[in-house]
């Protein structure tokens, strides 16, 4: 490994042999101590229990594991042997429903028609919601975007999809760009979307 170091890199090479770079450094020096071929002798261990789990156990599964079947393990040696031979979980979005059309509330009658086009700011809008990712954490994003422009007028974000997350997205839009009477606001028909409260503000607003 050493006189490939300079060609292939160590991190490479012990990933592609199967060493903790620990190992490959103390063993390099003459040094290699009983906790270091201890990790090496765990390693692969650790590395198929990983694959068996398609790359979805933490160090936290990945101890208790190996805790059932004897092994006394701490989840920081784990945990360190993980990061330093690349084993990262993959991250899976969890899908949302973001749409419940399902509701008995009043429906508005589709003045659209499919003819999702307007000659002018402001004179057709439309609504949606989303999930996404946060340094806050999941969270529903409502917005609402003018036609003509493609471009997004109003938002909210909210932990819960309730009548107030659109209908604050739509205020933030009347506020901000002041729609003539007339306008027309376009959605899924959501239940959100149907709720007296919401059809109120837009009622006041289209005139």
């Amino acid at each position: 490994m050493t006189e490939h170091r300079s060609e292939f890199g160590v991190k490479e090479m012990c990933r592609v042999l199967g060493v903790t770079r620990s190992w490959y450094y103390a063993h390099a020096a003459g040094r290699v101590t009983n906790r270091q071929r201890e990790d090496q002798a765990l390693l692969p261990t650790i590395k198929s229990a990983f694959e068996e789990s398609d790359k979805t156990y933490g160090a936290k599964r990945i101890t208790h594991n190996l805790r059932q079947l004897g092994r006394r393990v701490g989840k920081n040696r784990i945990w360190r042997l993980m990061r330093e031979n690349g084993l990262k979980v993959k991250t899976t979005r969890k899908f949302k429903v973001t749409t419940n059309s399902d509701h008995k509330r009043p429906v508005a009658d589709n003045l659209v028609k499919r003819q999702f086009s307007a000659d002018a700011p402001n004179r057709l809008w439309t609504g949606d919601i989303t999930y996404i990712e946060t340094v806050q954490g999941w969270l529903y994003l409502a917005v609402v975007l003018d036609v003509f422009s493609r471009r997004i007028v109003g938002w909210s974000m909210n932990k819960r999809m309730t009548d107030d997350l659109v209908i604050a997205a739509l205020t933030n839009a009347i506020v901000r760009r002041r729609p003539s009477p007339g306008f027309i606001f376009h959605t899924d028909r959501g239940s959100q979307y149907c709720s007296k409260r919401f059809r109120a503000v837009v009622g006041k607003a289209a005139g």
